[in-house]
């Protein structure tokens, strides 16, 4: 009966070592290797401490493999590169029409804005005026954007691929930053940050 007990306990301790383990090792790692007239990956140190819903949504949508094959649909030189319309904006059924429009089936997220401020390589959630209507959009920073601050949620940074973003096909400005034959995100997938 003892040896029993004994056992069990064990078995229950080690249970939440490997509980509290996988907690302190999340994957915090966004790998993005874009497609198109271009090719290179870009990585994103994930937030969870800023924006834990907005990371929690990335995740998740991440491991449903909803990102890949998602256009850049919106890019203005010297502002941002946006995506993620997992709607509208798949390279197989691509609609210029209204890409940008389009979510994912979950629920909208209520915002987490915080003081971090928008500067190059700042990923944030896309939304409409409605603050609290973040998806599964986001974008990420080519320069500082001050007027950002605090009116959107910040959930990530890049850690690398800068200079893949910066090559990224440009939009129209008259059309908003709209693309032609955008560049894609071919794969999406989270690495454990060493």
């Amino acid at each position: 009966m003892f040896r029993n007990l004994f056992s069990n306990k064990i078995f229950v301790s080690i249970f939440f070592c490997i509980l509290i383990c996988r907690c302190a090792f999340a994957e915090n790692n966004l790998v993005i290797e874009l497609g198109g007239e271009i090719s290179g990956k870009i990585e994103i140190t994930l937030l969870p401490d800023l924006a834990p819903l907005h990371v929690e949504r990335i995740k998740t949508l991440v491991n449903l493999g909803a990102y890949d094959g998602v256009v850049f649909h919106r890019v203005i030189e010297g502002f941002m590169a946006q995506t993620g319309d997992v709607k509208f904006g798949k390279m197989q059924a691509f609609n210029p029409e209204l890409v940008g429009r389009g979510s994912s089936s979950l629920p909208d997220l209520p915002s987490e804005f915080s003081d971090t401020a928008f500067i190059k390589g700042t990923v944030g959630m896309a939304r409409s005026s409605n603050p609290d209507s973040a998806n599964s959009q986001f974008f990420i920073m080519f320069q500082p954007a001050p007027h950002l601050d605090n009116n959107y949620t910040v959930f990530g940074t890049v850690s690398s691929g800068m200079d893949v973003l910066s090559k990224i096909k440009k939009g129209d400005l008259k059309r908003n930053g709209s693309v032609d034959n955008p560049d894609f995100m071919k794969k999406v997938y989270l690495e454990k940050q060493d």
